[in-house]
């Protein structure tokens, strides 16, 4: 498919190609961030966890997203955005390795910090770089394809759990080669890494990243094969217009405005954006959704089919979005979203309220209660994906100005994974002590409150050129 340009034609074909390419990164952060979700008596038994045990042992890889989240936005100011994609790669084929062949926790929490640190990596510069490879008119659209990718990981990863665990008779049962089911859960990972990494040397590196770098030909040259060879001398000019006046090397320090001394307000809006997503606790379904239905009564089968069930309806859901974005814009799928979100929340909590312990000590949710628990709390997901699992990555990836791109990615990147963090880990104390209303309800109170923060502090982006941005 190709589309006007300014005098020529917009390469669309070589730009879907690259944006496949670079997407697959999304797919191995959703992969590597839903395989721990089915594994969890296979830990526990391994590795004689307890709760706060399966918290920490869940939650590494968040400590390594964290720290490779804030690196690799100046590290893809040095080595450029394909090098930290590739580096991401790298380190999701050797944790994925590695956390299957563990023999103590120990081993598997850096297995896993290793996993973090490509998925963090991941998480910042894909997004990032397909947006400065996309024409200004279908950049959400494009962009949105990320989130696509997370969610169809998360579900590659549902479904190969599910199937393996059928396969076996349980996740801890004796599979090939005399290792149970769980540990080739994380095997299984290896794959796809490989297959990412060798589809990243086929790719470009960004125009932007090469012109930040003085390498303005090289720039022209890739902006050629995009946009042809008359808009991309135009954009090479406009890219070096808006880097800064003494054309000084990104970084960090470029977050503070020079006349205020203040951290810019577009860096606050970024760090809410990604702190928000997180606190209206969407991965606790990703991460503990297996272990969070069988707690009120469904068997690990059931459970782990609902775990597809989510995954399914989320993709639809990024999908509805792609087709959005681009025509009603970011901020009112934002606001639409926390709506929702605050709604569904709401009914989760009621329903998990009504729960009631057996003789035998299960948990159960009385008459029809356990049906709504399952309609709102997927509904909750389809709302999240209609709005802020999107929009969140779309805007990071195009709101910073040129000049602070990757040291705002970093930071908000970095906020991302610390909230993320918070909530995954705190989770399963959270659910045991105060209960699952509670814990879901303060959920539902974040999201109402993200409804008035996106009203106050996020600009529509909508159609904007990257040289446009202002902050």
């Amino acid at each position: 498919m190709e589309q006007e340009g300014s005098a020529e034609k917009v390469n669309m074909a070589f730009i879907a190609a690259i944006v496949a390419v670079a997407t697959i990164g999304g797919f191995m952060f959703g992969y590597d961030s839903g395989v721990i979700n089915g594994t969890q008596k296979g830990l526990e038994s391994a590795f004689d966890l307890g709760k706060l045990g399966i918290g920490i042992n869940v939650g590494a890889i968040l400590v390594g997203s964290s720290i490779g989240a804030f690196g690799a936005g100046r590290l893809a100011d040095i080595i450029g955005r394909r090098g930290v994609m590739m580096v991401s790669a790298i380190l999701f084929l050797g944790s994925a390795l590695l956390a299957g062949a563990a023999g103590s926790s120990a081993l598997f929490i850096i297995a896993r910090i290793i996993g973090g640190l490509g998925v963090g990596a991941a998480s910042v510069i894909s997004p990032v770089y397909i947006s400065e490879v996309t024409p200004a008119a279908v950049r959400g659209r494009l962009s949105s394809i990320q989130q696509v990718m997370i969610i169809t990981g998360l579900t590659g990863a549902f479904v190969a759990n599910f199937a393996l665990a059928r396969y076996a008779g349980g996740s801890t049962a004796t599979l090939w080669l005399d290792y149970p089911a769980w540990r080739w859960m994380f095997w299984l990972q290896a794959i796809p890494a490989a297959i990412y990494l060798l589809a990243l040397l086929a790719i470009p590196e960004s125009p932007r990243y090469l012109v930040a770098r003085g390498r303005d030909a090289d720039a022209e040259v890739v902006l050629t094969r995009l946009f042809g060879a008359q808009e991309a001398a135009r954009k090479v000019v406009e890219i070096r217009g808006s880097l800064a006046a003494d054309h000084h090397r990104p970084k960090l320090s470029d977050l503070i405005d020079k006349v205020s001394g203040k951290v810019r307000p577009i860096v606050w809006a970024g760090i809410g954006l990604a702190i928000f997503q997180q606190l209206v606790g969407i991965n606790v379904v990703f991460y503990y959704g297996a272990t969070l239905w069988e707690a009120v009564g469904f068997s690990e089968d059931n459970a782990l089919q609902i775990n597809i069930l989510s995954g399914v309806l989320s993709i639809g859901a990024c999908l509805a979005t792609m087709t959005l974005v681009d025509r009603v814009g970011r901020k009112p799928l934002l606001l639409t979203g926390s709506a929702g979100m605050a709604a569904t929340l709401g009914v989760v909590a009621w329903a998990f309220s009504t729960a009631i312990t057996g003789a035998d000590g299960g948990v159960s949710l009385p008459g029809s209660n356990g049906l709504i628990a399952l309609i709102a709390a997927n509904l909750y997901v389809i709302f999240f994906n209609l709005s802020w699992g999107p929009i969140m990555w779309v805007m990071l990836g195009e709101m910073f100005p040129n000049q602070i791109r990757g040291s705002g990615l970093a930071v908000a990147g970095f906020a991302q994974w610390i909230a993320n963090a918070a909530i995954s880990v705190s989770f399963p104390a959270l659910a045991a002590s105060p209960g699952l209303a509670i814990t879901y309800l303060g959920y539902a109170v974040f999201a109402f409150i993200s409804f008035f923060f996106v009203r106050a502090m996020v600009h529509e982006t909508k159609g904007r050129e990257l040289e446009d941005m202002q902050g």
